[in-house]
């Protein structure tokens, strides 16, 4: 099955809203119209900068999805410093970054809360980017296939394939993030087949060949053209810079 490319640029804490208008503005000069039909492009700036970039896409008209970077399983209450799946959606959020490693390791994140977000963004009508990844321990420990599969298996509890087919993957592993330590893309497309096969086996074959699983690991200017031409890669996370110079340079 043909599956269109998705390159999702988390942004992290980066950015002030006006510097994120004009990075924008300087990618719609580098991306042409054959490049945005080929591959989507889904940009996921700060919560303080989603409206300016909502603004701006849709008065440049500019091919990008509007990615969050986090939600909050909830619709509403007292929730101080969250933000809720309604107001994602007010702002034509498209695409919402659920289960980021940083999220699970530094602020603690269950799987639990991980399924309760993807359930709240399907629950929006937007699309959760659901990572998944392993950390250094368990990947010398031999535990990859363990640990990520359960990660599946655990967020997408309660949810429907008419669902899970829109989800988009995103296998990070944290051992190959700034440890010096880089995943060939041989590596990550083992592990995303291994992705393919536990979607297949709780929902169907024909399922999983049509999910859209990306990686994101250490994805530089000098290697995203390696991952992107794997056949189980459908696109690599976190490249906004590596994305860019890359487009500059084929333009």
């Amino acid at each position: 099955m043909a599956r269109r490319p998705i390159i999702a640029a988390n942004w992290k804490m980066h950015m002030t809203h006006l510097e994120a208008i004009q990075a924008v503005q300087k990618l719609s000069y580098l991306l042409d119209a054959d490049d945005v039909e080929r591959v989507e492009v889904v940009i996921c700036p700060p919560f303080t900068a989603l409206r300016s970039i909502e603004t701006l896409i849709d008065s440049d008209r500019l091919p990008y999805g509007l990615g969050a970077q986090n939600v909050h399983p909830e619709g509403k209450g007292a929730f101080t410093g969250e933000v809720s799946p309604p107001m994602l959606q007010a702002l034509k959020v498209s695409h919402v970054i659920v289960g980021h490693s940083e999220r699970r390791e530094i602020f603690g994140e269950t799987d639990e809360v991980v399924n309760r977000k993807v359930r709240a963004v399907f629950g929006h009508s937007m699309t959760p980017i659901l990572c998944v990844g392993e950390t250094l321990e368990e990947h010398d420990a031999g535990l990859t296939e363990s640990k990520v599969t359960g990660q599946i298996e655990r967020a997408l509890q309660n949810v429907s394939a008419e669902d899970a087919a829109q989800l988009v993957v995103a296998y990070e592993p944290i051992w190959a993030i700034g440890t010096g330590r880089n995943a060939l893309p041989a590596d990550a497309g083992q592990v995303i087949g291994l992705v393919r096969q536990t979607l297949a086996s709780r929902f169907s074959a024909e399922l999983a060949d049509g999910v859209r699983i990306q990686y994101g690991g250490s994805v530089k200017p000098g290697n995203i053209r390696d991952f992107m031409a794997h056949p189980e890669i459908d696109g690599p996370s976190s490249a906004a810079r590596a994305w860019t110079r890359r487009s500059s340079r084929s333009s």
